[in-house]
């Protein structure tokens, strides 16, 4: 894999695999009419951001108490008897004391309704006064400070409000250590693309320590940079722990596995475990087929070097299989194919079946390519004729 294709993955990763976690709040009120609390009424708060729908059900005392919400802007409905008699809007903050809704509905649900209290806030100026926009259904939503009295939580509500709080607290710890790790992973990127290799490995190691071995992506990227560095060993063992760690995780995206297994190649190769270079490579293209015909040309290069001609030119035949357009993977197919060259009565070369179509369609894939001229000097060798309109400086 190219390193500006290892930035790339890992851009896209900084933010996904390693995100924030979500906090939640807590949501409580009261449903009345001029008659006194209203039992059984169904509350549902719809967040205006994600259409996601929270449905709460008041008790006898016409109270509603929820956990578990994602903080955010709300459309906030209530329905009595089948029938919604309130309508307005809401916004819930992390500070639960200020998610507070004490709804006041009109003679038999009447529209004397008011705008929506943002965070328990008039949104207009119209609650206080008891006014409705007109067509709008409901009574009004008193906000904090305002209300006489306020639901009281039962001990299994303070319980879990408790919980909430615990959890959140925990969140809180852990977005502030993701966030640290983040700084790092884009610190050690620059390092990378900056070619301090040694600097990078420096920085994912600190960032494993960090991390407490939680995340595949700190793994896989000390690994990457391992490997980078030369350090193979090394490199083998991180980008092994990812992956094992990643087999687990549904939400591994396909590229970031790829480049784990690119880089594990790669420092399979050179620690002269051709065996297991290519089952890492195999396993490249089947996680990331949109990069196949490199991993495939790569395995080919490793089996090229153990002298395992035909093995490579089945590996190049699939390269180009991927990407018809693989020029590379076409003129080392055709330098393979010459080993079993042979020479006739006259002294001429003659080179199995394809290799002339192979130096051909690398002239026309690449011109100006940097295997152009020898191509074009084997074509002169083996009497054929260059087909490309490729002309030598």
């Amino acid at each position: 894999m190219t390193l500006r294709r290892a930035a790339a993955v890992l851009v896209c990763l900084l933010f996904g695999v390693i995100g924030a976690f979500a906090q939640t709040t807590t949501v409580k009120g009261s449903v009345k009419d001029p008659s006194g609390p209203v039992a059984g009424a169904q509350v549902q708060l719809r967040d205006l951001d994600t259409g996601r729908k929270y449905t709460l059900k008041t008790d006898k005392k016409g109270n509603f108490f929820s956990i578990g919400i994602t903080p955010g802007k709300f459309d906030v409905t209530v329905t009595k008897d089948g029938k919604q008699v309130f309508e307005d809007k809401f916004q819930a903050g992390m500070d639960e004391d200020k998610n507070v809704m004490d709804i006041n509905l009109g003679p038999a649900g009447g529209a004397q309704g008011a705008a929506a209290a943002a965070g328990g806030q008039a949104a207009s100026g119209q609650a206080a006064s008891g006014q409705a926009p007109e067509g709008q259904t409901g009574g009004t939503m008193s906000a904090p400070g305002r209300q006489q009295q306020q639901p009281k939580l039962t001990e299994e509500q303070k319980k879990q409000l408790e919980e909430i709080q615990k959890k959140n607290a925990e969140i809180a710890k852990e977005n502030a250590k993701i966030g640290s790790l983040n700084v790092l992973l884009k610190q050690a990127l620059a390092q990378m693309q900056a070619k301090q290799y040694d600097a990078a490995v420096q920085t994912m190691e600190q960032a494993e320590q960090a991390d407490g071995g939680q995340h595949a992506l700190i793994f896989g990227q000390l690994g990457k940079a391992q490997v980078a560095d030369k350090k193979y060993p090394e490199g083998i063992e991180s980008l092994n722990k990812a992956l094992q760690m990643s087999a687990n995780d549904p939400k591994a995206q396909k590229t970031q596995l790829a480049s784990y297994y690119d880089s594990l190649g790669e420092a399979y190769a050179k620690s002269n475990q051709t065996d297991q270079a290519i089952d890492a490579y195999n396993k490249e293209a089947e996680a990331d087929p949109t990069n196949a015909a490199q991993a495939y040309y790569n395995e080919g290069a490793v089996l090229t070097n153990k002298g395992k001609a035909d093995d490579a030119n089945s590996a190049f035949t699939k390269s180009i299989q991927a990407d018809p357009k693989k020029a590379d993977a076409y003129y080392q197919r055709a330098i393979n194919s010459l080993q079993k060259a042979t020479v006739d009565k006259q002294g001429k070369m003659v080179a199995p079946q394809g290799t002339v179509d192979d130096f051909n369609k690398y002239l026309e894939l690449e011109p100006e390519g940097p295997y152009a001229e020898a191509s074009k000097q084997m074509l002169e060798q083996l009497g054929a004729k260059v087909q490309t309109g490729f002309k030598k400086k």
